[in-house]
């Protein structure tokens, strides 16, 4: 096996890149920028290729987590109407980087969805290690979602939703990322909500309206996810995504919820921003 790894995140507002020393888990030479939503397709490529190239230069094998929709077997961007990444919608992401990576071969370029790629990150070297059934949630712009069994990602089974995607699940009578997410958040703060960093400053801050949104989200995080926390009976949940940050705000009131029961560990992230480069690391390792 390659001992180091490179690694790259694509998100909804950044791009992270890095080197992954297998051994001992430990990310090198991490970079990160951030992605506008209104950036060219030239743009968003010149920031993707660049954050790679510093971050993981020097690898022959690249593991790559984005969020879908996503072709992962050809490395295509299908992203539309999420209101980000639009501009790289078709895009050859492998040969994108085959072509800024010296020595990178299309066959070594390992693409994952960024929810099972965080999960795999935190199974391996975070807060789920140890345990034998991990659920992992990302809250971010969206929601994302993986299950695992040990380090083994399941898209089916008992507590399993189909392809182990819970964002589109019905909840009170609409798919789970419209009240479940960052931009459920601030709508549900008003029409003139700023973004979720700020609005948790506002909530540290002692804004009420602020505070009580969090809250809710915490709540409602919890009522959603119970039928699935029965069904597959996950030792951890796991939380991260970049409204993780604010887990002193919302994680109390998901741990409070009676509906989640007292048998998981319910923890935010230990790697907030490594866990998904791990994941990629692993993938692209175990990748033939």
């Amino acid at each position: 096996m390659t001992d180091v790894v490179g690694a790259i995140e694509l998100g909804g507002s950044h791009v992270s890149a890095a080197r992954v020393r297998l051994a001992t888990w430990r990310v090198e030479g991490f970079r990160r920028t951030p992605l506008l939503p209104e950036a060219s397709r030239a743009e968003l490529i010149e920031s993707i290729v660049t954050t790679s190239r510093a971050g993981a230069s020097g690898t022959t094998r690249v593991g790559v987590a984005t969020p879908g929709p996503f072709d992962y077997e050809r490395g295509i961007s299908l992203i539309r109407g999420l209101g980000k990444l639009e501009s790289v919608y078709g895009t050859d992401l492998r040969e994108e980087l085959v072509g800024a990576l010296p020595g990178l071969e299309p066959a070594n370029v390992a693409f994952l969805n960024d929810a099972e790629a965080f999960a795999l990150g935190e199974a391996l070297a975070g807060a789920g290690r140890g345990h034998s059934r991990v659920l992992a949630i990302t809250l971010g712009t969206g929601l994302g979602s993986a299950f695992l069994v040990g380090s083994e990602i399941r898209r089916e089974g008992p507590g399993i939703p189909p392809d182990g995607s819970l964002h589109l699940v019905p909840f009170r009578g609409r798919p789970a990322e419209d009240t479940i997410s960052g931009r459920a958040l601030q709508a549900r703060h008003g029409t003139d909500s700023p973004s979720v960093e700020l609005l948790a400053g506002l909530a540290r801050d002692g804004d009420t309206r602020a505070r009580e949104s969090f809250e809710t989200l915490g709540a409602d995080l919890g009522q959603f996810l119970a039928p699935w926390v029965h069904g597959f009976r996950p030792t951890c949940l796991v939380v991260g995504g970049s409204i993780a940050r604010a887990w002193d705000l919302f994680g109390d009131a998901l741990r409070r919820s009676h509906d989640i029961g007292t048998s998981t560990l319910v923890t935010r992230a230990a790697r907030l921003d490594e866990a998904a480069l791990l994941g990629a690391a692993a993938a692209a390792a175990s990748s033939r």
